[in-house]
């Protein structure tokens, strides 16, 4: 049953927004953005879909509506934002920058889309949660769409988390929760590319996404017309020791690593991290016929497979990897 949304600038039913054929999408983060760029490469493989990469900055309102008015996108897909460089330890250092985009600029979007009736996928994050006495390490319990944020050790995250509190109320935007994004190459913003290079690792089971597989997902339940908040990982949780062991067996047999426990990795960042596992029993049941989404061991090694064969045709394998990569 749809429900009428009552609004000054509209008045519509949420029935209105599935029966939008995807025509026009609107990438915001799509020009510099890894995801966003991901994205736009799957649109433009369509020839049914004209894809539109957004030149307007978030903060500024009065751009991003023009820009909205002049595509006039039947969808909008969000995945701009600042996670800092190299890491979200630099969120700490700049929290009004990170407030006016991550905060300001999502709502901009978010907001603006609900007045012109715009279906908005939002790649939002799982990052704010961390294991509690409800949902213990092992357990195989995982926090669940209501769940509410327990994880605030980093500014990134505590802004996430009042955030999705607020775009849950938005009733035409679809929020996927996305943790430590994994990629079938060593783009530096890759969860794997990350851990690769860190002297050493904490190994905590933890629920990822891996993008070959999830992307394309995204991109169905948007067509689907699906609204509201997503656990937005493979099913189940793997470890970094389980991660670097398959870069060991695909990528690299010569590289080593070391663990050390979170009391430790704690001296040698500002911010603390989120470790969790979510449940994906929502996401499953309202996926979209003919996608397949694969638990999270079997993505990850499907994932190194062809990680392997790409930096093949780059000629970084068998003996040619990067200074940087090597243990």
């Amino acid at each position: 049953v749809a429900f009428i949304v009552s609004h000054k600038y509209l008045s519509t039913t949420m029935a209105s927004l599935e029966q939008t054929p995807m025509k026009r999408v609107l990438v915001f983060g799509g020009k510099t953005g890894w995801i966003g760029g991901k994205m736009a490469e799957l649109l433009e493989k369509n020839d049914d879909i004209e894809c539109f990469l957004a030149e307007s900055r978030l903060e500024n309102r009065h751009d991003v509506e023009a820009e909205l008015d002049s595509v006039k996108p039947s969808h909008v897909l969000m995945s701009a934002g600042i996670t800092g460089r190299p890491n979200i330890d630099w969120c700490e250092d700049h929290k009004p920058e990170t407030i006016r985009v991550n905060v300001i600029g999502t709502l901009n979007v978010a907001d603006l889309c609900y007045m012109k009736n715009i279906h908005c996928t939002i790649y939002a994050t799982g990052c704010i949660f961390k294991y509690d006495e409800a949902h213990k390490l092992g357990s195989g319990v995982g926090f669940t769409e209501e769940s509410l944020p327990n994880f605030a050790e980093s500014f990134y995250s505590e802004t996430k988390g009042y955030m999705e509190q607020l775009l849950k109320n938005y009733p035409n935007c679809l929020i996927l929760r996305v943790r430590m994004p994994i990629s079938d190459d060593l783009f530096h913003r890759n969860f794997v590319t990350k851990i690769v290079k860190y002297e050493r690792v904490v190994n905590i089971p933890n629920s990822m996404t891996v993008l070959h597989e999830m992307l394309p997902a995204s991109l169905a339940m948007a067509q689907k017309g699906l609204t509201g908040v997503y656990n937005f990982t493979n099913p189940g949780v793997i470890s970094h020791n389980q991660v670097l062991d398959l870069y060991k067996k695909y990528i690299d047999p010569t590289y080593t690593y070391k663990n050390f426990t979170v009391e430790e990795q704690a001296k040698v960042i500002k911010a603390g991290r989120s470790n969790n596992e979510l449940d994906t029993t929502k996401l499953m049941r309202d996926m979209p016929d003919g996608i397949v989404i694969n638990d999270i061991l079997t993505a990850c090694d499907l994932c190194f497979q062809r990680m392997k064969t790409n930096l093949e045709g780059m000629g970084w394998l068998p003996d040619n990897l990067p200074e940087e990569f090597k243990r």
